[in-house]
Formats: C-alpha cells, structure tokens, sequence
C-alpha cells in the first residue's frame, strides 16, 4: 500500500504583496512630507516679507508722526500739494491741504505704488539696495518707505489740528507691501523733545 503524503501549502506570494503594498504606502507619506516641508518654507518666507513690509511702513508713519511735532512743521500749515517725491532724509517734508484719496478722487487710499504724491524716509539701518544688507544684517528692501500728511482740520476735542498720516513700506525681493494710516492731533504749544 502506498501512502499519499501531503504536500505544503505555497502562500503564493502573499507576503510579497504585502510588504510591496506597505512600501507604496510609506513612499507616498514620505514624498507628501517632503513637499509640506517646502509649502511651509514658503509660508514662513511670506509671513517673515509681512512682517518686514509692515514694519517699514510703520517706521514711515512713526516718523511722520514725530515730523509734525518738530519745530513750525504743523504751525506752517497745508498747501495745495503736486505730485512729485520728496525725501524726509533731506528735512523736506509738507502738510497738504487734501487727503490722498482726495487727491486721487477715489473714496479710499489708492493701492497704487508709489504714490504721486510722498515724502520718502529712509530708517537708519535699512538697505534699499539689491545684493547690500543692512546694517543689523537684514536683507535689502524691495523700496524705500514714504508717507503722505494731510491737514483734516480742527480736532474734534477744539484742543488742535487733526492731520491723517499714509505711509507703505515693501518687504524684501518680493515686493510685499504693507499700508497704514493714522489719524494724529497735534496741539498748540505741543512740541516733541525726546526725538523718535
């Protein structure tokens, strides 16, 4: 009699499938990982150029602010302003008599940069030049910083002269660029000793 052995089961390449499937799977993690890692690097770029326009723009503004208060800068009054640019670096500087929506004849402060109309300020420190950095180190700015005076009138408490202050700055090499606006009251016999 003979006897009938049985033979082994095979898996049939199950094992095979399995791990080439986990390794699929991993691969995909990893290359979407990857990219993340640049998308976030792009963001940070983007909120570090935020940052840096927003800080120039304040810089222009702060120091318009602190120009009013120097001497008979806001007792000299406002004139009728023309386009063209003027530099804060130099001392020029000048109060107009229409804000510059007004100016524009739009209803808000146009988005169009450089404005017609600006004084230009240059913080110490900063570089506007390409392939210079600052003095900290700090990459160059896209521009230099500029701000715009105008008269409003008398201030609502009757205490002074209110006057609205735009200013914009730009960021690095990408141009980002940030703008802001101040409503400012100087009163009379108020003047600033203590610099900026």
């Amino acid at each position: 009699m003979k006897r009938r052995t049985a033979l082994p089961v095979t898996q049939a390449g199950f094992a095979l499938m399995t791990s080439l499937l986990l390794l699929v799977i991993i691969t995909i993690i990893a290359l979407s990982m990857f990219r993340s890692f640049g998308t976030q690097e792009h963001i940070a770029g983007n909120l570090r150029e935020k940052d840096r326009a927003l800080h120039a723009a304040t810089s222009a503004q702060q120091y318009a602010e602190w120009w009013l208060l120097q001497g008979t800068n806001s007792a000299l009054g406002s004139v009728a302003c023309a386009a063209g640019t003027l530099s804060a670096n130099a001392g020029q500087g000048q109060i107009c008599n229409e804000t510059l929506a007004q100016y524009y004849g739009v209803l808000t402060v146009p988005t169009t940069l450089p404005w017609a109309i600006q004084t230009t300020y240059t913080p110490a420190g900063m570089s506007v030049t390409a392939g210079v950095n600052g003095a900290n180190g700090d990459p160059p700015y896209a521009a230099t910083p500029a701000f715009y005076v105008s008269d409003l009138g008398p201030a609502a408490d009757g205490q002074g002269e209110a006057y609205m202050i735009d200013a914009y700055g730009y960021g690095g090499a990408t141009a980002t660029v940030a703008v802001v606006e101040s409503t400012y009251e100087v009163q009379q016999g108020v003047v600033n000793r203590s610099g900026l």
